[in-house]
């Protein structure tokens, strides 16, 4: 193609970007390849667009954050992911299961600094079954009504539906009457099964991963999306990500927000040169023009640190994600970032936005 066509064809995508239109595949590799700062005003706009109605007409004034803790209640792991330095056998000396103590423990702080949910993560355990999840639900709800509990990933839910010997439907339904009341985006990685299979060929597929999200959006619970990129996938795989996603908000509308983030190699078997933050900016800010249908997007200064963080709202983020008191699975692969809440509120502020707390749900709390 000449410059001259190039050109045109580069005015006519950033032209229906800013109109409001649906970019397919083709333009969103033509959007990619524009200047960073070019990509991020587009990115800015399209924020803009998407959050004026939002909070009562002041979305574009706000940045909400919220203040959880992960938990991983076992890091015993029967996938093996080449990207995951968590992950532990049960002949490890280091696995572990949590007691009801230690969890309790790790609410009781969240609870001290008026945390409202928890993110509740682990590996595949072989040996624990539905009762231990279903009694772990129950007593979270029971002694901790205040805090939401953001549990299980797509690929844990298969894995228990393998485990418990049950569909996944009906998995999901008796997680959600014990006390479970949304689901993370987690083990999204891409989207993409040729790229699965290099780098997690134990966990479940694509199709499986959207058939959770499909089954919880039809059930009421909502859940975020996630994108781990800068491994062994091409640009086309990544976009092809991105559509997967926006089909399936399309079809059910259960996705609450999107977060992507970049790989971090160490301490992992996967070998992959890891990317910088430039390129971080350049996919949130196409995955914020991309997914159309998704209202927000959240930055990742746990893997990106908080200056990049602060500048990912000006590239299509709205939200600064989580207080995050407790983080165990980024941090084993060699990135360590922690933020107080006022240390979050200060970067917003300094950013030009108001800072407001918010539940799982994005309304917001103060």
């Amino acid at each position: 193609m000449s410059a001259a066509l190039q050109d045109v064809q580069r005015e006519r995508v950033v032209e229906r970007v800013l109109e409001g239109g649906r970019i397919g595949a083709e333009d969103a590799a033509v959007l990619y390849r524009l200047p960073l700062s070019e990509l991020g005003a587009l990115a800015d706009w399209r924020r803009r667009a998407a959050q004026a109605g939002a909070h009562g007409g002041r979305g574009n004034e706000v940045v909400t954050y919220i203040v959880d803790r992960n938990v991983n209640y076992t890091n015993v792991c029967n996938v093996y992911c080449k990207f995951c330095a968590f992950y532990r056998t049960e002949r490890d000396a280091d696995h572990y299961v949590l007691s009801r103590e230690e969890l309790d423990q790790k609410l009781d702080e969240l609870t001290a600094i008026g945390g409202v949910q928890v993110l509740l993560q682990g590996g595949h355990h072989p040996g624990l079954g539905i009762d231990f999840y279903l009694e772990m639900l129950a007593h979270i709800r029971a002694k901790y009504p205040h805090i939401n509990v953001h549990g299980f990933s797509p690929p844990e839910f298969n894995h228990f539906a393998e485990v418990f010997g049950m569909s996944l439907r009906e998995v999901i339904e008796r997680f959600k009457e014990a006390g479970l009341g949304s689901i993370p985006g987690g083990g999204g990685e891409i989207l993409v099964d040729r790229v699965r299979n290099r780098i997690a060929p134990l966990k479940c597929d694509s199709d499986h991963w959207l058939k959770v999200m499909e089954i919880a959006h039809e059930l009421g619970l909502k859940s975020s999306a996630t994108m781990m990129f800068g491994h062994v996938e091409t640009l086309e795989e990544r976009i092809e990500h991105l559509e997967r996603l926006r089909v399936q908000q399309d079809a059910t509308g259960g996705f609450s927000a999107f977060i992507c983030w970049t790989f971090q190699p160490d301490n992992t078997k996967l070998r992959a040169e890891p990317v910088g933050s430039a390129e971080y900016l350049r996919m949130q800010a196409l995955s914020r023009i991309y997914l159309d249908n998704i209202p927000n997007l959240q930055s990742s200064w746990v893997t990106q640190g908080p200056q990049i963080g602060q500048v990912a709202l000006k590239y299509g983020a709205n939200d600064f994600g989580s207080v995050m008191m407790e983080e165990n699975v980024v941090s084993k692969a060699g990135t360590s970032f922690r933020l107080a809440k006022e240390e979050i509120e200060q970067l917003i502020r300094e950013a030009g936005y108001a800072p407001h707390q918010r539940n799982t749900w994005y309304q917001l709390l103060n």
